[in-house]
C-alpha cells in the first residue's frame, strides 16, 4: 500500500554479523548473549535519535529465540535498553525469515495509526548456541514441520535444492551454476566493504572460480547445492526508527538524513502447500509488483535493491520475480555482472545473507539498514552511486520458502 501520510526511516545501526568467518568467532569460546546484541543495537539507535525520551514503542523481530536461546517474551527486554523505555508499549513479531520485514511493517502501522511518531525496529538473532545439524532442525520451522520427517536432513538446503534441481533441468546446469558463482562472487566483494559483515574478512582472491568449481554432491551436502550457495549461521542485531514527519523533527534529524517509505505490501502463500512454479518465487513477485504499482514505478527505477539470498538460487529467482529478465534467464543477468555493485541495478551492496550474514529475526531490518546507508550517501566503502533518474531503493525479505514476504520501496527524504 502507498501510505495515507509521510513515513521515514533513519538512525540504522547493525552490529557485527558474528559466526564462521569471522577472526574474532571461536565456537569453543563463550560469545555474546541475546541481551548483549539487543543492547547494543537499541543504544546506539537511541543515541541517535536524543534518546529513549523521543521513542514512543519498541518492536522486536525475532524468529526463534525460544529454541536458540530458551527466551521467550521478547517485548520485555525494551527497557532493558534504557530505563526511559520502561512503561511504554513493547510488542515482537515473527514471520521467520521474514520477521524483520514484518517488524519493519508492525512498526509504519503504528505510525499511520497515529499511535506513536517514533517506533524503533529492532531485529535479532543468536543462532551459533547448537551444532549445524541441530539448528537445521529449529530453522525447519520456518516450514510446514508436519512434513520435516520427509524433507532432507538439511531441511531448508533441502527445499532450494531442490528448486534449483529443477532450475537445472528447466534452463540449464552449466549457465545457472555460473550464475549462482557470480552470485557468490558478489556477495564476497561487497561484504568486504563493510566492517560489520561476516564475510569481511574473507580474503579469497577469486570468489566466482572457487564457487564455480565446486560441484554439488549430495553425498556430503544436498544434492543441487553447495556451501557456498547458502548463507551461513549468524548472530546480530539491526535497528532504526520509523517515524512520521513530526517525529522526524522530535528527533531533530532532517528530511534529507533520512528515507521515506513509498509503499510496501505483504504478501503470503499457504504454507501447507508446495509451490505452484518450483522455478518461481510467486509471493515475491506479487509482492514486487503490488509495491511497485502503489509506488508508481518500475524495475527500471529502482537504484539499488536488497533482496533475501538465503540460497544463490533464490537471487536469480528474485531478479526474475522483479522482472529485470525473463524467467530463465536471470542467471545470465547476474553472469553478465547486471547485479554487482557497479552494475545495472545493484543489489545486495554489502553482501546479502550470503556476505553479510543471516541473523534471521535481523535480516529485514538490516536490509531496510543498507538502503538507508545507501540512498542517503552514508555507506563508506560500500557506497554506489545513486543515478537522479532512478532514486528508488527496494528491500525484500522473504519468510521460509516463498511464504512470508515483505517489499517496501524507499527514497531519500526531501
Amino acid at each position: 500500500m502507498k501510505p495515507k501520510k509521510k513515513i521515514y526511516m533513519t538512525a540504522g545501526y547493525n552490529t557485527v554479523s558474528l559466526g564462521t568467518g569471522r577472526k574474532e568467532f571461536n565456537p569453543k569460546k563463550p560469545r555474546p548473549g541475546i541481551e548483549h546484541y539487543i543492547k547494543e543495537a537499541g543504544q546506539a539507535v537511541l543515541e541517535k535519535v536524543g534518546g529513549a525520551k523521543n521513542v514512543d514503542e519498541t518492536v522486536i523481530s525475532n524468529f526463534m529465540a525460544p529454541r536458540y536461546n530458551r527466551q521467550a517474551n521478547l517485548p520485555g527486554f525494551a527497557p532493558m535498553i534504557d530505563e526511559g523505555l520502561l512503561w511504554k508499549p513493547a510488542v515482537s513479531v515473527e514471520g521467520a525469515c521474514g520477521s524483520g520485514g514484518l517488524g519493519l511493517t508492525t512498526s509504519i502501522r503504528s505510525v499511520l495509526a497515529e499511535t506513536a511518531d517514533v517506533v524503533m525496529a529492532l531485529g535479532f538473532e543468536v543462532q551459533n548456541t547448537m551444532k549445524a545439524v541441530y539448528g537445521a532442525d529449529v530453522l525447519a520451522g520456518a516450514g510446514w514441520y508436519k512434513v520435516r520427517k520427509k524433507g532432507h536432513a538439511h531441511f531448508f538446503p533441502g527445499q532450494f535444492s531442490d528448486r534449483a534441481g529443477v532450475y537445472y533441468e528447466k534452463y540449464g546446469y552449466d549457465r545457472t551454476r555460473k550464475g549462482m558463482a557470480m552470485w557468490y562472487h558478489n556477495a564476497i566483494i561487497n561484504a568486504r566493504k563493510d566492517p560489520t559483515a561476516q564475510e569481511y574478512h574473507n580474503t579469497n582472491p577469486d570468489p566466482f572460480a572457487t564457487a564455480y568449481k565446486m560441484q554439488p554432491n549430495g553425498k556430503v551436502f544436498v544434492d543441487h547445492l553447495t556451501v557456498l550457495d547458502c548463507s551461513k549461521v549468524s548472530d546480530a542485531a539491526s535497528a532504526l526508527v520509523v517515524t512520521s514527519e513530526e517525529g522526524l523533527k522530535r528527533i531533530g534529524v532532517d528530511k534529507k538524513d533520512a528515507v521515506e517509505v513509498i509503499s510496501f505490501a505483504n504478501v503470503i502463500r499457504d504454507i501447507t502447500k508446495d509451490p505452484t512454479d518450483p522455478t518461481e518465487l510467486e509471493t515475491i513477485r506479487r509482492a514486487v509488483q503490488q509495491a511497485m504499482a502503489d509506488a508508481g514505478i518500475t524495475a527500471k527505477d529502482l537504484a539499488t535493491v536488497e533482496t533475501h539470498d538465503c540460497f544463490s538460487i533464490a537471487g536469480i529467482m528474485a531478479v526474475e520475480a522483479l522482472g529485470l529478465a525473463p524467467k530463465g534467464e536471470g542467471a545470465d543477468y547476474v553472469a553478465e555482472g547486471k547485479t554487482a555493485a557497479d552494475g545495472e541495478v545493484p543489489m545486495n551492496t554489502t553482501g546479502g545473507l550470503i556476505g553479510w550474514g543471516h541473523p534471521v529475526g535481523a535480516t529485514g531490518v538490516h536490509q531496510a539498514v543498507t538502503i538507508w546507508q545507501q540512498l542517503t550517501g552514508n555507506a563508506g566503502d560500500a557506497q554506489i552511486n545513486i543515478p537522479a533518474d532512478r532514486p528508488y531503493g527496494m528491500t525484500i525479505n522473504m519468510g521460509g520458502d516463498d511464504v512470508t514476504v515483505t517489499c517496501i520501496i524507499y527514497k531519500r527524504g526531501e
